[in-house]
């Protein structure tokens, strides 16, 4: 930082370009070998996603090229990746083309009306009291 230049200028570089959303979807990987063959698929989260890239986790990163195609189950597109970063199961990948608004919130809005945003763990049924039944209004138990 040269002398006399504007302590603020530098907080607009660890700004998003893009505003990110949480998201719990389930996702498929596409990878085209050098041959050209069949396509190999992998399963993944998607954890967030932007309209210029996305991180999810997957199984196993072994074998996974830096460019792949990423596909939201329940929506029809395909969208290509190029990898930024990988840590252990998580995956950060740049969009080779930023999606449009309207694909981006499709994704969000579905994850909204499944609620995989707020997946609450599931709790177990409490039994009213083990061993006595519980009898419904008018019933008669004997």
């Amino acid at each position: 930082m040269s002398i006399g230049a504007d302590p603020r200028s530098a907080a607009g570089l660890y700004e998003r370009k893009w505003e990110r959303y949480s998201v719990n979807r389930q996702g498929m990987l596409m990878t085209v070998g050098f041959d050209l063959g069949a396509p190999k698929m992998r399963s993944c989260q998607l954890i967030d996603i932007s309209q210029g890239g996305a991180s999810f986790s997957v199984t196993t990163t072994i074998g996974l090229p830096l460019h792949y195609y990423l596909s939201v189950v329940g929506v029809a597109s395909r969208i290509g990746c190029a990898e930024v970063y990988r840590t252990d199961k998580r995956i950060g990948v740049q969009f080779i083309k930023e999606i449009d608004e309207e694909l981006l919130h499709t994704i969000v809005r579905a994850d909204y009306f499944t609620g995989g945003g707020a997946a609450k763990p599931k709790v177990p049924e409490r039994r009213y009291m083990v061993g006595i039944e519980k009898g419904g209004v008018g019933s008669r138990i004997t």
